[in-house]
């Protein structure tokens, strides 16, 4: 019996034997139904199998990645074959075999001469594909325990994992105590070792086997052109529509484990119906999911909603969902982040710009903003004409550039701008300062000429490491190319790609760094870098970005005086072949070092655990008296920091010593001053550090004037090290 059929009679002998079991909840006939449902997978899969049985099984090359070539052949011999026969642990550590730059199913067969490499679950498509195949095994379980209709099941990276959502719950919310069910109904799968296999079917049969299911069916419909055939995936009783790939059966999965269920909208519009949603992780090893739960304990530590909380930095409010409320010492940080980055802009003749809240809807459309991000815009009308708030600031840029005759003398051209920028997420999306609707950016534009691009772009690449290096952040390039909508034409796609690549290249020869690139993620006017960083639990965060654009110059007619001399005027309607001689268009730069300040500061909050460095600390010095003799002391020496701008408070309170120092040292106080009569009389500080704890004994005494100095020295170098 070949494999469709052993599957066939696998369905249907789960289906009795679910049908029989308590897994299902109460709902036997939605699950019967659905059962029913699957089989025609694989019926319909049977003329592809056929097909590819009379195929040529002719002699191939299979070359692998060290450079090895070994013979097989097509339609026949598999991925998993290569690898069984190079080692058994080459076998069982591959989560999924890459072809010609493909990632291929490890027990699909070969079709021609090929390149092969094997990924493990180390590496980051390993993983999707780990957790991809893992959602899969939650759908089945779903599907036994509620009898749901399932929508979409994809992995994630933040949080790692999967989820996948379902409706038809009957009025059923997923509670905490079904975790433990799906548990133990995913565990029973995954010692089944269900191979998870690939069919092809033609849309037609598509829309047959999952008419049951409204969700699977407006997913056929949008995304498989008629007269096509698309793939699903069955493993045991379960089929879904799927491009996969997968891993060679359930068995691979060592430990999962249910992490968060929650509701979602379909299609994530607030607009549609209400789903339930459920969440996990798994990995090849269970020592992996006992870290992972470690990991877990110390991020809720660092969240930045609890510290924000804890330390009253910012809160949020539903008068203005998706809009951060910052208090005072939240502020504090705010500021000191802008500080930073505009000595920054000092030092790198950037000059800084304000621009418009609010522009007319002729300026986006102008840009080509308005075709690609529309919906992403909170827009109105304002006596007939239509409005929107900026969700960026390039094409406010590009007035400033065409306000006036700019010559080549003048570029490059570095304007920066802090103004305010929303933009419209579902409110399902919006998740602390991490993604907000309303938020600033460190965006800047760079206006040069060709042969201006590399060295700008390698001031900006000192930028960065100069500004991550102070947080202690590691970080690194990624080159993202045109993506599948794009303005403009392949060859000045081409050009740009070509020019950020060896940029990159000539960072990587001076810093011993390594880049890769990111296929068809570059946004829709240009490619771009994207700058990936590391916060203190190993957490990758895209913050960063360089952008290369060709495009929006030329839309918005951007023109300068080139070296030559001008024998015509400005050309305020100029197409590229009709720029007078003299003239040019510049190249324009996007570029952002901590993208939004918002989310940078929620990156910092959880970087630093609340435990601020002195110069973005919003509670840098704490004075507290030993005896009211002392006061006037204190409040003299609260003076003299609070005249060197530095924040500064005072305890003066009815509680004990001891209970003031907690207190300063639960709020994150970096120093703590206690101060007696021995110090008033020699007009000295004694000081408690609050990362050194062999000052929390009675230590030297420092003169005031010299603390003052010290610790101003300490601010303005920005260093890390909480220590004078």
């Amino acid at each position: 019996m070949d494999a469709v059929n052993s599957a066939v009679d696998c369905v249907k002998n789960l289906t009795v034997a679910i049908v029989e079991s308590d897994d299902n909840n109460g709902h036997e006939p939605q699950q019967r139904r659905k059962k029913q449902e699957s089989l025609k997978a694989a019926d319909a899969a049977k003329p592809h199998k056929s097909l590819e049985a009379q195929k040529p099984h002719d002699k191939i090359e299979i070359t692998l990645s060290n450079g090895r070539l070994q013979v097989g052949t097509a339609w026949e011999s598999t991925p998993g074959f290569v690898a069984r026969s190079i080692s058994k642990s080459l076998f069982e550590r591959a989560i999924i075999s890459v072809v010609n730059e493909e990632l291929w199913d490890m027990e699909r067969p070969l079709e021609r001469s090929c390149k092969l490499e094997f990924l493990d679950f180390e590496d980051p498509k390993g993983k999707q594909v780990f957790w991809h195949s893992s959602a899969h095994i939650l759908g089945e379980a779903a599907e036994r325990r509620f009898g749901c209709l399932l929508c979409n099941g994809p992995p994630t990276d933040d949080p790692p994992g999967f989820y996948y959502d379902m409706g038809n719950m009957n009025g059923i919310a997923v509670q905490e105590s079904d975790w433990k069910p799906l548990e133990t109904i995913a565990n029973r799968i995954i010692k089944e070792k269900q191979p998870f296999e690939r069919l092809i079917v033609p849309k037609a049969d598509l829309l047959e086997m999952f008419k049951y299911n409204k969700y699977k069916v407006h997913f056929i419909q949008e995304e498989v052109p008629d007269g096509t055939r698309s793939t699903v995936y069955r493993c045991g009783p379960f089929i879904d529509l799927c491009h996969g790939p997968h891993l060679p059966n359930t068995s691979r999965i060592k430990a999962f484990a249910i992490t968060k269920n929650s509701s979602a909208y379909w299609l994530g519009k607030s607009e549609n119906e209400s789903l339930q949603r459920i969440a996990g992780v798994s990995f090849p090893e269970k020592k992996k999911l006992e870290e992972y739960k470690q990991y877990l304990e110390e991020a809720a530590k660092r969240n930045h909603r609890k510290i924000g909380q804890d330390q009253s930095l910012f809160f949020f409010d539903e008068v203005s969902p998706g809009s951060c409320f910052f208090l005072p010492h939240g502020t504090r940080i705010y500021n000191a982040m802008l500080k930073l980055l505009k000595s920054e802009y000092r030092k790198r003749d950037y000059d800084e710009v304000i621009t418009p809240t609010i522009y007319r809807a002729d300026l986006w459309k102008t840009s080509g903003h308005w075709d690609h991000y529309e919906d992403d815009m909170f827009t109105f009308e304002v006596e007939k004409d239509k409005f929107g708030l900026k969700p960026m600031n390039c094409p406010g840029h590009c007035k400033i550039f065409a306000h006036r005759d700019v010559s080549y003398k003048n570029l490059p051209m570095r304007i920066a701008d802090f103004g305010a920028v929303h933009r419209n997420e579902f409110s399902g999306a919006l998740t602390g300062l991490t993604r907000v609707r309303r938020f600033q950016q460190d965006d800047a534009h760079i206006f040069c000429t060709q042969e201006q691009v590399g060295e700008e772009i390698k001031g900006i690449f000192d930028f960065i490491r100069e500004v991550y290096g102070l947080f202690g952040f590691t970080f690194k390039l990624k080159l993202s190319t045109r993506p599948q909508k794009y303005l403009g034409d392949i060859q000045t796609w081409n050009d740009a790609e070509s020019r950020l690549a060896t940029a990159l290249d000539s960072f990587s020869a001076e810093t011993g760094s390594v880049w890769e690139e990111n296929p068809r993620d570059g946004a829709f006017y240009g490619p771009k870098i994207d700058i990936t960083m590391y916060d203190a639990l190993r957490r990758d965060h895209q913050c960063g970005t360089i952008q290369l654009d060709f495009q929006l110059p030329q839309r918005f007619n951007l023109q300068y005086v080139t070296s030559q001399n001008a024998t015509g005027s400005k050309n305020e309607n100029a197409t590229v072949s009709e720029l007078p001689l003299g003239y040019a268009r510049p190249v324009m730069i996007h570029r952002a070092i901590f993208g939004s300040f918002e989310r940078m500061f929620a990156i910092l909050t959880e970087h630093f655990a609340g435990k601020w460095p002195f110069w973005l600390s919003p509670r840098q010095i704490m004075i507290i008296p030993i005896m009211s003799a002392v006061n006037g002391y204190v409040l003299e020496v609260q003076k003299a920091f609070k005249e060197n701008e530095m924040y500064v408070d005072v305890d003066m309170s009815g509680n004990t010593l001891q209970k003031k120092i907690r207190i300063g040292q639960i709020e994150q106080y970096n120093f703590i001053f206690v101060i007696g009569a021995q110090e008033q009389q020699s007009r000295t500080v004694n000081i408690r550090n609050r990362d050194d704890q062999t000052t929390h004994a009675k230590g030297e005494l420092i003169p005031l004037q010299e603390a003052i100095d010290k610790l101003v020295t300490l601010r303005d170098q920005r260093r890390l090290i909480n220590s004078i």
